[in-house]
């Protein structure tokens, strides 16, 4: 197992999280799309309007009325991904980096009201990606593909129907590729399945390898599987960890899917498949974790907040003073949040609160980053 040593935290830090007021964000990290509000103008009165016309046009202004509260209803309505402006401009992208890695990053887009369209457009290799590629990454689609996504929003089903330049790819992309597009497209909320299509024909088997598709994509597939330990396929299950990723200095966050034996308690199996590190299959991979941290007590979730309590291992020594790594407090938090029932999460040593960030203040509540790996603008 390979570990990290020695990066610096300018570094690490590639990703905005959410630490109490302990990483220097200005405000909270919310995982909720931001909030807009629609206003409707209404037709003023003609003053020249005569009072007969007024009193004849009364069944008019019942029926106009009747059509602004209808409006309004709507107004109030949450928008969907597609609707919401403020939600148009930060997108996670799901590339290759140089090892093969499926990763994501997040790339400001031009506003859109097609945002998941666009987003499939931005992976395609000499598209408009390349304007803001960020180094040591390639695109996954193959150059000259175009895109069509209908939303079935009742079912959370995004349908991507790709032109036939979507089969023209390497094979060893190929599993890489349709897990780039499931996670690119279930980024938003009303999204939870993807079918793909080409020219209109559902894809029954993957194009290269023949390998038969069953069902719709979703993020229940994995990303980056890592399935080096297994023995037993029918007593295991899947569980996604983020360890660390690098080129030429720069650190970023990478997706791992492993197999692992059934436990009574998920959360501490993620938690010490973190501990555990990269295997030996994924070796271009890091971690800042040793192999002597350890949970003290069974973890347990209460109203969405989840409370890890570690032992002294965790910290890191300077001296008299001990702190978290802020690797490790964003790899726990991106691991941990990819269950729907963590919301948001405190850590403990040796039962104690008082515990710090590599910037020397408090680590209070974390939660899951708005964006990961996001690219500065």
């Amino acid at each position: 197992m390979r570990k990290l040593i020695g990066i610096s935290a300018p570094l690490i830090v590639t990703l905005t999280l959410a630490v109490g007021c302990s990483t220097g964000a200005d405000e909270p990290v919310s995982l909720d799309d931001p909030e807009i509000t629609y206003t409707n103008e209404t037709e003023e009165t003609d003053p020249s309007l005569s009072e007969a016309e007024e009193e004849g046009s009364e069944e008019d202004k019942d029926a106009e009325e009747n059509k602004n509260t209808d409006e309004d209803e709507d107004a109030d309505a949450e928008p969907t991904p597609d609707q919401d402006p403020e939600a148009q401009n930060l997108r996670q992208l799901y590339l290759f980096d140089s090892n093969g890695m499926v990763v994501p990053q997040t790339i400001e887009l031009p506003k859109t009201d097609s945002t998941m369209k666009q987003s499939l457009e931005y992976l395609v290799a000499d598209g408009p990606l390349q304007d803001v590629l960020p180094s040591g990454f390639r695109a996954v689609l193959p150059a000259g593909t175009t895109v069509d996504v209908n939303h079935l929003k009742e079912d959370k089903i995004a349908v991507a129907n790709f032109s036939n330049e979507f089969e023209e790819y390497n094979v060893a992309d190929e599993k890489g590729m349709f897990e780039a597009v499931t996670w690119t497209l279930t980024q938003f909320d009303d999204v939870d399945e993807v079918k793909i299509e080409v020219n209109g024909v559902e894809l029954e088997q993957l194009p290269m390898s023949e390998t038969p598709i069953v069902g719709n994509f979703s993020r229940e597939d994995g990303i980056n599987l890592d399935y080096s330990n297994v023995v037993d396929f029918t007593n295991s299950q899947d569980v996604t960890v983020y360890f660390l990723g690098s080129h030429e200095n720069e650190t970023y966050y990478v997706p791992v899917t492993r197999r692992v034996a059934d436990a009574d308690n998920e959360i501490a199996t993620v938690v010490n498949e973190l501990i555990d590190g990269p295997s030996l299959q994924m070796r271009t991979l890091l971690t800042e974790m040793n192999d002597d941290m350890m949970l003290l007590n069974d973890p347990e979730i209460k109203d969405g907040e989840l409370v890890l309590d570690f032992n002294e291992a965790i910290q890191t020594m300077v001296g008299d003073q001990s702190y978290i790594e802020q690797s490790i407090i964003e790899s726990i938090a991106l691991s941990l949040t990819e269950r729907n029932d963590v919301e948001k999460i405190s850590i403990l040593v040796n039962g104690k609160e008082n515990v710090f960030s590599e910037s020397g203040e408090a680590v209070e509540t974390i939660q899951r980053p708005a964006h990961i790996n996001k690219n500065p603008l």
